[in-house]
């Protein structure tokens, strides 16, 4: 294999997509230091086995899968993270959803933003890559390690939170509390 060749491989099919993974990272990590630190270890992995990496596959997935293992690995390196069961995250989580009214189109990119980085980061992950980089639930299942079911009830969860976030936006210009039939249709 000739080295310039895979150098030049490696650029082409790779390089495309370091601002979006960058974006991604700092979404979903809150700090462009770490963001930065994540982007630059995961173009290191990349590099180191793009052998085993098949050309004209979906080199953006293989990216955002060794970015998120990189994640997790440095999360799990500064943290010990106390497990709770999905049960009591279920009833902590169902018992804080409210329905909320639409949100209006004058949103600045600002509101949206601050509102996104208000909602838990394994809600974060997965409606960055579903919702911003168009990932299916598959593909985001793969990248996270997570299993489908998983994907789509964070997915749900996640929009719904981000809905809530961004409520308080919508009253602010002026979105009248919603009826009380239209509360029942939601």
């Amino acid at each position: 294999m000739n080295t310039s060749t895979t150098v030049d491989d490696f650029e082409a099919a790779a390089l495309p997509y370091m601002d979006d993974l960058f974006r991604t990272a700092r979404r979903v990590l809150g700090n462009q230091s770490e963001a930065e630190d994540v982007v630059q270890e995961t173009f290191l992995q990349a590099w180191k086995s793009f052998e085993r990496f098949e050309l004209g596959t979906n080199c953006k997935a293989w990216l955002y899968k060794i970015m998120f293992h990189v994640i997790q690995h440095s999360r799990r390196k500064r943290f010990s993270f106390n497990l709770r069961s999905t049960k009591d995250e279920n009833v902590e989580l169902e018992s804080s959803l409210v329905y909320e009214p639409p949100v209006p189109q004058q949103l600045t990119d600002e509101e949206v933003i601050a509102a996104f980085d208000r909602i838990p980061v394994q809600y974060r992950e997965v409606l960055v890559l579903a919702d911003v980089q168009d990932f299916s639930y598959k593909e985001v299942s793969d990248t996270l390690n997570i299993p489908p079911g998983t994907v789509m009830s964070r997915l749900n969860r996640g929009r719904k939170l981000l809905r809530i976030e961004l409520s308080a936006y919508a009253e602010a210009y002026g979105v009248e509390a919603v009826t009380a039939s239209m509360h029942a249709r939601a």
